[in-house]
């Protein structure tokens, strides 16, 4: 008796009960829209890489996970999903925490792609949607970008990870990326910390946005400084849960420009989540808004794919 008056559903019929209870999820998914914020880049540069320690790959600086995850306590982590993913051992945690402090291996085999089809980003608009650490986003500004705009799930990956990259990357000591060979050989770590050398013109071509996908696309096209549609979108391992792929196929035809390019890199197939890159390309087809074309197959380990997509009337 006592457990039926603690069931608010224990006097509904099984149809009400049941409405109820999607109702109530319903409400949970809306409560889970993370939204979207602009973070500014700090007048002092030196402050965005203290306590930092980098590491380089392919002639890119990036953070040192390990560091912050010793140093990103508290404050530094509004969100909590430093905490929350050593102490779960998990890189996921659908609807907090979505893997923005690793990088993951599809974020190289598109810079490799970039080098190998010679893709030109000079005075191009870019979007690094998904960024995480950024590095797709930093190889368009050493490729002469006019603008280039960071998003990801998380504040905390923006102010701990993205925006540090790209401060390392772009100052004085940072170095241009060389050619696939060159970036394939420069693989030594370098664990010291970074100073800031002035701040870079290349700084002012830089906006970093936090939060998920559809209020991100609205805080673009409606701010009062709306921006124009982006030229190229760049997005690696963003495909991986099916749940997400509405809201990423709105937000990519909200902020392509019409005869804009996306290049997405994926794993064919995510086990344990779902998703994967055909999963995606027959969502895509269904949509009839977009056409793809696979550009590259990368057989080594898991397959993973890189897919080109633009709009069904574009040049």
């Amino acid at each position: 008796k006592s457990r039926e008056a603690a069931d608010p559903a224990a006097d509904c019929s099984p149809k009400q009960a049941a409405a109820k209870h999607q109702d109530e999820a319903a409400l949970k998914k809306k409560l889970c829209v993370k939204a979207a914020k602009e973070h500014s880049i700090p007048e002092d540069l030196n402050k965005v890489l203290e306590n930092k320690v980098m590491e380089t790959v392919l002639d890119l600086s990036y953070v040192k996970l390990s560091v912050v995850e010793m140093t990103c306590l508290g404050d530094a982590d509004s969100e909590g999903i430093v905490s929350k993913s050593v102490s779960s051992h998990s890189d996921l945690i659908p609807g907090v925490y979505e893997g923005g402090l690793k990088i993951w291996e599809c974020t190289f085999d598109l810079m490799d792609y970039f080098s190998e089809a010679e893709i030109e980003f000079t005075n191009k608009t870019v979007l690094d949607l998904g960024c995480g650490a950024g590095l797709l986003g930093i190889v368009a500004l050493q490729g002469e970008a006019a603008r280039v705009h960071f998003q990801d799930y998380n504040s905390t990956v923006i102010d701990e990870i993205t925006l540090p990259n790209v401060v390392a990357n772009c100052t004085s000591e940072g170095s241009r990326m060389g050619s696939g060979k060159d970036r394939k050989a420069s693989k030594l770590p370098s664990k010291r910390p970074r100073k800031a050398e002035g701040s870079p013109d290349v700084l002012n071509r830089c906006r970093f946005f936090s939060g998920e996908w559809s209020q991100v696309s609205q805080l673009l096209l409606n701010s009062n400084k709306p921006c124009s549609k982006y030229d190229i979108i760049l997005t690696s391992e963003t495909i991986y849960n099916p749940d997400y792929y509405s809201a990423l196929h709105d937000a990519l035809a909200q902020l392509l420009d019409k005869n804009g390019h996306v290049y997405l890199a994926s794993k064919v197939h995510y086990f344990g989540v779902g998703g994967g890159i055909y999963l995606f390309e027959k969502f895509i087809e269904e949509k009839n808004v977009f056409r793809t074309r696979m550009v590259k197959t990368i057989d080594q380990g898991l397959q993973r794919c890189i897919m080109e997509i633009a709009f069904k009337n574009s040049c």
